[in-house]
């Protein structure tokens, strides 16, 4: 393998707009790789802001291929831009490095040319009504609230409503509402409508942050979860009102892998605290991930040709600080990684399913 004078690397990112959270928090996970990897591989990263809109980042990752002619293309932050960005890159042969959609339709489009990352979103809460029930057997009624547009909530919610019902709860009740929420005291009056012991939100951060300001409507429910719980950024926007509060994440610093590729954990937090002055949530290191498999990958095939990258993705099992790391052989569907379950209790996210990796019990009831 000849030394390469530059390679490119190009994304997409939300660095405004209402997914600008996690596109801000994957950028700092990409810039890190950067630093880490350019001694290696002589790396340069063209960012551009699609603004949390759909045709923004299917114009940003065309300029990315035709004008910039970028060496390696990373995907977006949510599923529902890398539904948009996908079959740009796949229509140009050129792998979009998936660290920041989970939705199952992403992986159900047949898209060669994609490689996959974080958990399916159909597997985010599937465990937590069993979990539930075995705190308490008598648990029978979950409400699951989630928004309408894109296909990311109602995989979360279908996966969901399918653990309820292995679990054994004899209700379920579905709700769906426009994003962002109009009225969370009309939404909630009609999920009350079946009794909800388990209520779930799956929304933007923004719709669950308005669920989370309606804690005082809530005082019959015995369990709360919203997908944005599993962001620190949820407690600074709420304080306490996520106390007690359950979310989905994709990776939580208390939980330690046998690592294979990349940096440990511990260079990984003090680079990154010394950095950017905090600490990372998921989307900054499934980014940096990432780009710990493309380098693996990059090692196997000895080149950036994408088809032989590709080859190389799918035969990997490896393990990163992110987690495992394995495609299906035939969907490409990932199926290494494992979501994890977190409840935040004293202010901080405690780890609480699956067993082997949690730092914490379920706290229940809900004490709001």
């Amino acid at each position: 393998m000849s030394a390469l004078s530059e390679v490119l690397a190009g994304v997409s990112l939300s660095l405004s707009g209402r997914f600008r959270l996690q596109g801000q928090e994957a950028l700092t996970g990409l810039r890190l790789w950067v630093d880490q990897t350019s001694p290696l591989l002589p790396l340069r990263l063209i960012v551009l802001d699609d603004e949390s809109h759909s045709e923004k980042a299917r114009e940003n990752v065309l300029r990315l291929l035709t004008r910039d002619r970028v060496d390696l293309l990373f995907g977006p932050y949510s599923s529902v831009l890398t539904m948009a960005a996908a079959p740009i890159a796949e229509g140009h042969g050129k792998i979009l490095w998936n660290h920041g959609g989970a939705s199952d339709a992403i992986d159900e489009q047949g898209w060669r040319h994609l490689v996959s990352l974080p958990s399916p979103a159909s597997d985010y809460l599937r465990g937590l009504p069993l979990l539930v029930r075995q705190r308490d057997h008598g648990i029978s009624r979950i409400g699951i609230l989630h928004a309408k547009a894109g296909s990311f909530a109602a995989h979360v919610a279908r996966g969901a409503a399918e653990g309820a019902k292995a679990a054994g709860f004899g209700y379920i009740q579905v709700n769906v509402f426009d994003s962002p929420i109009a009225d969370p005291g009309a939404l909630l009056r009609e999920a009350f409508v079946g009794e909800p012991e388990l209520l779930i939100g799956v929304g933007s951060f923004q719709d669950d942050v308005a669920i989370l300001r309606q804690r005082g409507r809530l005082s019959s429910v015995k369990a709360l979860c919203v997908v944005a719980a599993g962001l620190g950024a949820i407690h600074r926007e709420v304080g306490s009102l996520a106390e007690g509060v359950i979310g989905p994440s994709q990776w939580e610093p208390g939980v330690r892998y046998d690592i294979s590729a990349g940096p440990d954990l511990a260079w990984f937090l003090s680079e990154y605290r010394a950095r950017f002055q905090h600490l990372p949530d998921y989307p900054a290191v499934q980014a940096f991930a990432a780009g710990v498999v493309f380098m693996e990958c990059f090692r196997m095939a000895g080149s950036l040709e994408d088809e032989r990258l590709l080859e190389a993705a799918h035969t990997l099992d490896l393990t990163t600080l992110f987690g495992r790391f394995r495609l299906d052989p035939t969907t490409g569907r990932q199926v290494g990684h494992q979501a994890l379950l977190i409840q935040w209790q004293d202010g901080g996210k405690r780890v609480i399913w699956p067993e082997q990796s949690a730092g914490g019990t379920l706290r229940y009831p809900l004490r709001s």
